[in-house]
């Protein structure tokens, strides 16, 4: 297996007038291909946030103060924003926890999965459908196939 992303001593902080909040402290991880990963905390732990700063979405005046972010490879941190923008449309993503705002509401989730793995992939029809049940199942979905017909706003969390 090859490694997909190899995150090491990620800092994120936040200026503020009362001082320098720090939202991820030495964060390290390792994802590889196929690999599934999940960060789990409590609210405001900081899961969003280093999502953000793998993706260069990171709000200001948020910022990386140390670490270093590769995928395939590639250290994004030294990507400016073109080159950002084609690793985000075409390699890597990241759906945030509201639906309603990462997921076409007009779109169920199934049909929402199938064309992206279609574009990302040679799978279609079918296969693609298929690829998207067992995908929902991977991260813990019940029912997959029957929450490939859900919108959006019918999934919480």
């Amino acid at each position: 297996m090859s490694t997909l992303l190899d995150i090491k001593g990620l800092s994120i902080e936040f200026p503020t007038r009362r001082g320098t909040v720090e939202a991820a402290r030495n964060v390290s991880l390792t994802v590889q291909s196929g690999e599934v990963l999940g960060l789990v905390g409590e609210s405001g732990a900081g899961k969003s946030t280093i999502g953000n700063a793998i993706i260069n979405l990171l709000e200001a005046p948020g910022r990386i103060s140390d670490g270093s972010i590769r995928f395939e490879g590639e250290e994004l941190r030294d990507k400016d924003d073109d080159a950002m923008r084609r690793v985000r449309g075409d390699r890597i993503g990241m759906i945030f926890q509201d639906p309603q705002t990462s997921l076409n509401p007009l779109m169920t989730i199934g049909a929402q999965l199938v064309e992206t793995i279609e574009k990302a992939t040679q799978l279609r029809g079918a296969a693609a459908q298929q690829h998207a049940v067992e995908l929902l199942e991977q991260v813990g979905i019940t029912e997959a196939v029957a929450r490939l017909k859900a919108y959006p706003h019918q999934f919480s969390g």
